[in-house]
């Protein structure tokens, strides 16, 4: 009996073993199934270099950023914001910069000196510029005609996107006077002294002189009377373009697509919240008072604009600064491959 016993205990062991052995392989190949399939899913974060501008074109990425500081995004970012776009041209050269919110021309230039190592992967950005005076005259383009008009910006966008609404509504360049002033805050004292007088602003300089001289009024969006000039099929006033390195979006496309979704909630977010906004504005050293800011995010044009609509909106309005000054696109208009 005692044998029987035993030879029964041994038996069972085995058994217990064999069991155990099944038991601890099915597990084994169920974590390998579950781990490969989470592999699939859920790639590595990686950790992405965006900069900006301080104006409406970092004004799209607020919420964004918020949501980054916060650890609630599956990538993390160091999100740069800069006075000028020289500071950020040269980081985008350099590969210091994954990622760059900046002017459209200087979006264009980036192309030329990365010899095409920069796309184009939305515009962040519509016209901002208004025409802003006292005067209860200007109704139209047309009543430009014999006026001076204050403005910034030398050679630059402001000066080209101007000349040429005031060129194709029928004004030649001896029709105005056009009167530079080194900075917006200039053109804002100008009429703050001469409510009569005629400035040309962007935002958020056009709200901040609004609301401390009740005398003006905007005469004139830029953006619209662009938009007349184009017609529907025609290209869009852009301000800001968002670029990433080519090298960065053939590593890592999944995150570029993750950043332009994320890009797009943001621009949602504070077009729908501009309290929000305003405060996450004056936070960031965008605008000096959060009053200013909530009333300038409606104006400020801030979108999303990705694919054939972007490319028929930036490609236009680079056609259209080329011919001012060739200089000012990096010499010539980026071909189709600048487009994402």
């Amino acid at each position: 009996m005692r044998r029987e016993s035993t030879k029964n205990k041994t038996m069972t062991k085995s058994k217990t073993a064999k069991s155990f052995r099944s038991f601890a392989a099915l597990a084994l190949g169920i974590a390998l199934i579950c781990g490969l399939f989470a592999g699939c899913g859920k790639k590595e974060p990686v950790n992405v270099k965006v900069g900006s501008l301080k104006g409406p074109t970092s004004m799209g990425i607020l919420f964004l950023m918020d949501k980054a500081e916060k650890g609630e995004t599956d990538d993390t970012y160091d999100f740069r914001m800069a006075v000028g776009a020289d500071e950020l041209l040269p980081l985008m050269v350099q590969g210091d910069l994954d990622i760059a919110l900046v002017p459209a021309n200087v979006a264009a230039v980036l192309y030329q000196r990365t010899e095409g190592g920069v796309v184009a992967i939305d515009v962040n950005t519509l016209g901002v510029l208004y025409i802003v005076t006292g005067s209860t005259e200007i109704n139209s383009v047309a009543d430009l005609a014999g006026k001076t008009i204050y403005l910034t910006g030398m050679g630059t966008t402001p000066e080209a996107s101007l000349r040429y609404v005031l060129q194709e509504s029928g004004l030649s360049e001896g029709d105005y006077t056009l009167e530079f002033k080194s900075e917006a805050t200039e053109v804002a004292a100008v009429l703050a002294e001469d409510p009569a007088a005629i400035g040309l602003l962007p935002q958020p300089f056009v709200t901040a002189a609004l609301l401390q001289n009740q005398e003006l009024h905007v005469a004139l969006d830029l953006n619209e009377e662009w938009n007349k000039v184009q017609g529907e099929s025609g290209s869009g006033m852009v301000t800001g373009v968002t670029v990433v390195r080519k090298a960065f979006l053939e590593e890592h496309p999944e995150t570029v697509k993750a950043f332009l979704e994320e890009h797009a909630e943001s621009v949602a977010a504070i077009n729908s919240d501009p309290d929000t906004g305003a405060a996450l504005a004056v936070a960031q050293g965008i605008v000096a008072k959060e009053p200013i800011a909530r009333q300038a995010i409606p104006n400020c044009n801030i979108v999303c604009v990705t694919g054939e609509e972007m490319k028929t909106a930036l490609s236009g309005y680079l056609e259209v600064l080329a011919g001012f000054d060739a200089a000012m696109v990096g010499g010539q208009v980026p071909g189709d491959d600048f487009y994402y």
